[in-house]
């Protein structure tokens, strides 16, 4: 599946989602969807592996749950430039369905920073969103959002080194060397967000419900095992 139809198919749920109800459809309110966030080093495959989870999902699990959807960072900031986005979230999704999400921002962030503001708006989508159920979120500290959330799993995605790097260069087209200098520097930013945004440090397993290394695991395969994860809790 091309990126450009998966991002396609993400907003389109995100359209059908919000034009079912100010309020969002009162089963899937009662019922609590589930939601799975996918932490990952960079050039272990996070996106991809959403792609297959979700894929698995949708036919394993019994009819009429719906469909998923996968949220990467560039979706997520796509959303964030819609002006009208976020406001229709918050109609979709208010603060009762999420147990109380004003609380959960100012204690994940602190709003008397000015400088959180555009953290902020990121951590409110991303539990607006979540509020939605059957969604994947991948990165964005998405995994310490929404530790809250009972029906939330959280997976981390590693692989070696030696194998990151030929992924990202084969992706990219660069060579080795160049990819070896992108995954160090993409590794060192997603760590210092996560400690400076959240104080936590982004390899903790007991952030995570599993922790999958994907070298040994391969993606179709993770997919399988985290769905039935998700399904058996759901």
């Amino acid at each position: 599946m091309s990126f450009v139809s998966s991002e396609e198919k993400t907003l389109s749920f995100v359209a059908a989602m919000l034009g079912a109800s100010p309020k969002g459809p009162p089963k899937a309110r009662e019922r609590r969807r589930p939601v799975v966030t996918v932490s990952r080093q960079t050039g272990a495959g996070g996106t991809a592996f959403g792609e297959a989870l979700a894929g698995y999902l949708e036919k394993a699990q019994p009819k009429g749950r719906g469909p998923w959807a996968v949220f990467d960072r560039e979706l997520v900031d796509k959303i964030l430039e819609d002006e009208a986005l976020p406001e229709r979230l918050a109609s979709w999704s208010p603060e009762d369905h999420l147990s109380g999400i004003s609380f959960v921002i100012e204690e994940l962030l602190g709003l008397h920073r000015a400088s959180s503001r555009p953290v902020q708006e990121t951590t409110e989508t991303i539990l607006r969103l979540a509020g939605m159920g059957n969604v994947i979120l991948v990165g964005r500290g998405a995994n310490v959002i929404l530790g809250h959330l009972p029906q939330a799993f959280h997976v981390r995605l590693v692989a070696s080194l030696e194998s990151r790097v030929a992924h990202m260069a084969e992706l990219r087209g660069t060579s080795k060397k160049a990819a070896l200098a992108y995954v160090e520097a993409e590794d060192r930013a997603r760590q210092r967000f996560l400690r400076r945004t959240f104080q936590v440090d982004v390899s903790d397993p007991l952030l995570y419900n599993l922790v999958i290394n994907v070298d040994r695991t391969p993606i179709d395969e993770a997919a399988r095992i985290v769905g039935e994860a998700v399904l058996s809790r759901s």
